[in-house]
């Protein structure tokens, strides 16, 4: 059984404690227990196994199944067969697996365990008495073999607690020599994380800000994640705040100090891991944070005061903390003092090529015949990995005179934007797989997959089989949490080919840009060609629309007005007399001003509403004629 699971490669278990029980389970190895589970590290635990004068199978399996074992050597250890049982059975699996091996000497010296002397050596002979030769030796032999393993001694450490606290950070960098495989494809991965993991430092206790610097496209934001992945588990409080671009833009007659506590209680609420969290001052992080080891990732910061903000000074934080920082603009980390930064240079020609070729070949190297045609693509994208992933991706599967006819069309239109080079992966769409991408970059972004297959289901896209077209060709991804995922300079990029549409925003097919749907919406200018309104208004102030704002707009499917950052009180008002909204598929309307919905609002196609910190009493006035009395049930309504 032991055997079959560990050659499938089950691994339940971070650590195995090899230990005698009345020596340390109620004190230090509880403590220790304790310092795991802070940490994310699971623990075999074998309270429910009965001992008895063989090793179980099932502790067999245990060993097996898991990465690291921790020998807990203590003056008692040699008086059980079955701790020596499973010391044995521990080294088998270190050399049959490469299983991780560590050891404790608690009051115990190391020379009396590898020499079976003095005390210790009493209780072993005891042990040893009936037993067979080969069995003796093979005791001693796995003795000799531990303690030969260095490891902490309790008798060095004048602090217990600290003792442990170091064993559980230690285990944690163990565990972490193994990579994620979320980052297997990452190019120059290792590198990365090599170069930051020296400018941590993560054995000084000083607390620590780190910068990672680079232009949009070139990898910062996963090598942030790759970081956040591979120390999240070295602390206990830790935070990824991403895409923070935009976050603090200056509000027309708004008052910025709400946005900048909103922004705050963002951080708060996902590192201490609560929900509403209200927060009234911006000393709040301090306050909360200050004696706290905490590690926190800033990602995509556009604007010192960004900084300012949640990571105004080191003193915010508790010894050993780091602040890691992602930035387009060096000048903003160098004016908040921060001097440790990580420049993230384009990859090399070789690194390049290989970016080029997983995406288009699935393999690190160019294949034969291929080899003077990847070299003028990787340079023509100017070895941006995004550009290398989008084009490369497009190219999949395709022949040589296609790869021929793609790379004249780059070079002919080529004029220094990156958004020229992402383009090729969009033109190489079908027509409805580049309705599907607009769709994604006006309105879809980051929503849920099931949500979005829903909501488009009355449409002519084949949304699911789309969406795994678009994920091949690198122009989405799925998130761990089932979200559709663009990268921004993608997401520009389809709103780039929406705003191209027409010289009037009224009769583009979305409408995504704030002031042009400000315009839109009071001159009542919207046409049938509108589909979509993506209608972020935290920079608005106070808008008034038209009574007839979307009379025109018939074909209207798809309306989202939020804000993306919280401030003030500026809202979208909306008269009275305004009785009409067009046949919804999804409506989201967070700060809805009124008490009711339009009377004239026909609900039967739609199949999201969403309308979180409105006023709404009611959805409508006046009589409605329902398909189902039972719609409501299908909708996911929020109110508060």
């Amino acid at each position: 059984m032991a055997s079959s699971s560990s050659s499938s490669g089950i691994m339940r278990y971070h650590v195995f404690p090899s230990f005698h029980g009345p020596d340390v389970r109620r004190g230090f190895l509880s403590h220790l227990h304790d310092h795991f589970a802070s940490k994310g590290i699971t623990t075999f635990k074998d309270q429910e196994i009965e001992r008895g004068h063989t090793i179980k199978p099932e502790l067999v399996q245990a060993i097996r199944e898991s990465r690291v074992s921790i020998v807990l050597l203590s003056k008692k250890y040699a008086s059980s067969s079955w701790c020596l049982d499973e010391l044995v059975e521990i080294f088998k699996c270190k050399e049959d697996q490469g299983q991780i091996v560590m050891t404790i000497f608690y009051d115990v010296d190391p020379s009396s365990v590898r020499k079976q002397k003095g005390d210790f050596g009493t209780a072993f002979m005891k042990t040893c008495e009936g037993k067979s030769e080969e069995t003796k030796q093979s005791w001693s032999n796995a003795l000799t073999h531990a303690a030969n393993i260095e490891g902490e001694h309790s008798l060095n450490w004048a602090n217990e607690a600290d003792m442990i606290k170091k064993i559980a950070t230690d285990v944690s960098n163990k565990l972490n020599l193994t990579p994620s495989k979320d980052f297997d494809g990452m190019v120059g991965h290792e590198a990365h994380l090599a170069k930051l993991n020296s400018l941590l430092c993560l054995e000084s206790d000083e607390v620590k800000m780190i910068g990672i610097w680079g232009p949009a496209g070139i990898g910062k934001s996963t090598i942030a994640r790759a970081l956040d992945n591979q120390l999240s588990s070295n602390f206990q409080l830790k935070c990824f705040m991403g895409n923070l671009k935009g976050s603090l833009k200056s509000r027309m007659g708004v008052d910025d100090h709400d946005s900048k506590l909103w922004l705050q209680n963002q951080l708060l609420s996902k590192i201490l891991n609560q929900e509403n969290m209200k927060i009234r001052h911006l000393g709040a992080i301090k306050e909360w944070l200050q004696y706290q080891r905490v590690l926190i990732i800033l990602d995509d910061v556009d604007d010192l005061e960004q900084l300012e903000v949640l990571a105004k000074e080191p003193s915010w934080f508790g010894s050993g903390s780091r602040i890691i920082v992602t930035t387009e603009d060096k000048k903003i980390l160098e004016a908040h003092g921060i001097n440790d930064i990580y420049h993230v240079d384009f990859p090399s020609m070789e690194e390049a090529l290989e970016i080029l070729c997983l995406s288009a070949f699935k393999q690190s190297s160019v294949p034969d015949g291929f080899e003077e045609l990847a070299n003028k693509v990787a340079k023509l994208c100017g070895k941006l990995p995004l550009g290398l992933c989008v084009v490369g991706s497009s190219l999949r599967g395709q022949s040589k005179h296609v790869w021929e006819l793609q790379l004249s069309r780059i070079d002919g239109s080529l004029d220094g934007k990156v958004e020229d080079i992402l383009k090729v992966g969009y033109d190489r769409l079908s027509k409805k797989n580049q309705s599907l991408f607009l769709h994604i970059a006006c309105v879809f972004n980051n929503e849920v997959v099931d949500n979005v297959i829903s909501v488009l289901s009355d449409s002519n896209l084949d949304v699911r089989n789309g969406l795994e077209t678009l994920a091949d060709k690198s122009l989405v991804h799925k998130s761990t949490y089932d979200h559709i995922v663009m990268h921004h300079l993608l997401q520009q990029l389809g709103r780039q080919i929406v705003h191209e549409q027409s010289d009037e925003p009224g009769k583009r097919q979305f409408l995504t840009e704030a002031d042009e749907i400000c315009d839109v919406l009071t001159t009542e200018t919207g046409t049938g060609s509108v589909i979509g309104i993506s209608f972020d208004t935290s920079n608005i102030g106070e808008v008034s629309v038209g009574k007839g704002a979307f009379e025109g707009m018939r074909n209207l499917r798809f309306l989202r007005i939020f804000r993306r950052w919280f401030g003030g009180e500026g809202t979208l008002q909306i008269p009275e007399d305004l009785d009409y909204l067009p046949l919804l598929r999804l409506l989201h309307w967070e700060f809805y001003p009124r008490t009711s919905l339009p009377r004239r609002f026909q609900p039967e196609r739609l199949m999201e509403l969403h309308m979180p910190y409105s006023k709404i009493k009611k959805l409508w006035g006046g009589i409605q004629v329902w398909y189902s009395i039972f719609f409501l049930v299908l909708l996911m309504i929020q109110f508060k």
